[in-house]
């Protein structure tokens, strides 16, 4: 899992008051930590999104990645209302999301609700759902495309062009990540642990749904307590979401205070 160095950095800015430039710093450690060692590809987008969030001037944030056909397909939202846009974004295969991938180049949009003539049917959707300004970036390597990110506000105007340039580096670097892992040698081998991490998020989805419903919670905190428990265990978000969906972990389990047995009965 993640190298000692790295995992200190981001207990460091978890429990006290940190700038954005210790923010900035240590999410490019914990980025540059997938070039050393193992890591849990979900859990990694979803820290990406969250430390956009946090970093740049935007409400939401989420990742897109090709599968093995080259087809977009949601990987990681900083929120559910995020997850949505983008799951209608993939429905109908528009929006800036698309043309950020296709085109090789970021795409900002000040105003979604004036977009129509380039996205006729996803601008007034996205509007609709409260988002009022988009930005998507391509995580790419050269020429390799391999998803996109996107970053979305609730407030006029895109991001400026100093939080583009951060964006875009993030972007970069988890791209870097991705396509340097150690088990990864070649494209068919990329294809597929692609494949595996998109698999992996439609069981993370299943279980959220499952715990959110069992505990009466909304599914973004039901995500939260999965993911405190993979990474609290050391294991996979997705062993433990395949848990979840087994009743080999209770989801009263998932809750603090709940004990240290998390293992069904």
């Amino acid at each position: 899992m993640r190298a000692d160095y790295a995992r200190r950095a981001l207990e460091a800015v978890e429990t006290g008051p940190v700038t954005r430039e210790d923010l900035l710093t240590s999410t490019f450690v914990m980025l540059a930590d997938t070039l050393v060692d193992d890591y849990d590809v979900i859990d990694f987008l979803q820290t990406l999104t969250e430390r956009c969030v946090e970093l740049l001037d935007t409400t939401a944030a989420g990742v897109m990645l090709a599968d093995r056909q080259g087809r977009l397909r949601h990987a990681a939202c900083s929120n559910e209302r995020m997850r949505l846009v983008e799951l209608f974004e993939l429905q109908i295969e528009e929006g800036p999301c698309f043309d950020a991938f296709n085109e090789r180049t970021a795409v900002r949009c000040d105003q979604i609700a004036e977009a129509t003539d380039r996205w006729p049917t996803f601008a007034p959707h996205a509007h609709a759902a409260g988002f009022v300004a988009a930005t998507a970036i391509p995580l790419r390597l050269r020429a390799e495309a391999v998803g996109a990110l996107n970053l979305f506000s609730t407030t006029a105007l895109a991001l400026r062009d100093e939080d583009l340039r951060v964006a875009q580096a993030l972007a970069d670097v988890a791209t870097i990540g991705i396509l340097q892992e150690r088990a990864i040698r070649d494209g068919r081998e990329l294809s597929n642990h692609l494949e595996a991490a998109l698999q992996s998020r439609i069981v993370i989805e299943q279980a959220k749904g499952i715990v959110a419903e069992q505990q009466q919670i909304d599914v973004d905190r039901a995500f939260d307590l999965i993911r405190t428990f993979a990474r609290t265990h050391n294991r996979l978000l997705s062993e433990a979401a395949r848990d979840v969906i087994a009743g080999r972990l209770q989801s009263s389990a998932l809750v603090p205070g709940a004990g240290k047995d998390a293992s069904a009965s």
